[in-house]
């Protein structure tokens, strides 16, 4: 008997690591995921961010990075400067780092849909590989035709389902992106 469960996992994984990589997203309000992607050289090694510090929201406009380790607070702050895709300018007083998070422009906005969108086709790709080894089980399994055709169905009806889900938090994060 075919067993769909795997596949459905799978596939909540895949829902699971793209609603991860939005809440990265900058939409325009401070937010500690923002900062999650960076890497700080800190005891001759490159770490994550949250591995050598704390970071809180002060308000709405500011993050404050509160190193472990206040010797690593000019590597935190170059780290912090030197992502690009941020376009953060952090300012340090030797015990914390504040981190003003500026409006975004209406083009910045659009840039950054358009690069969310990049990973609604990577989320849609992985959904579809998904789908593709479902199918291939299917084929070589030693089923009746009838129960091979239920299956695809399903993996189908899943397909649709899960893509439906990506491109729902999808619209959502661009909602929220491009409101001012």
């Amino acid at each position: 008997m075919f067993d769909s469960k795997e596949y459905r996992k799978a596939m909540e994984a895949v829902v699971e690591r793209f609603n991860g990589e939005m809440a990265k997203v900058r939409t325009g309000r401070a937010h500690p995921d923002m900062l999650a992607g960076v890497k700080v050289e800190a005891y001759g090694q490159y770490m994550p961010l949250n591995q050598v510090a704390n970071v809180t929201i002060a308000d709405g406009t500011m993050l404050l990075v509160t190193p472990y380790d206040p010797a690593t607070i000019a590597n935190i702050s170059s780290a912090i400067r030197a992502d690009q895709t941020l376009g953060l300018n952090p300012a340090d007083d030797g015990r914390v780092i504040r981190v003003p998070v500026p409006p975004l422009t209406e083009e910045r906005r659009k840039e950054i849909v358009k690069t969310a969108s990049g990973k609604v086709e990577d989320a849609k790709v992985g959904i579809r590989n998904v789908r593709e080894d479902a199918r291939k089980e299917l084929k070589s399994a030693e089923l009746p035709e009838d129960v091979k055709k239920r299956g695809e169905k399903e993996i189908d009806d899943m397909t649709k389902e899960f893509s439906d889900k990506i491109e729902n938090l999808f619209k959502e994060k661009e909602n929220e992106i491009m409101k001012i």
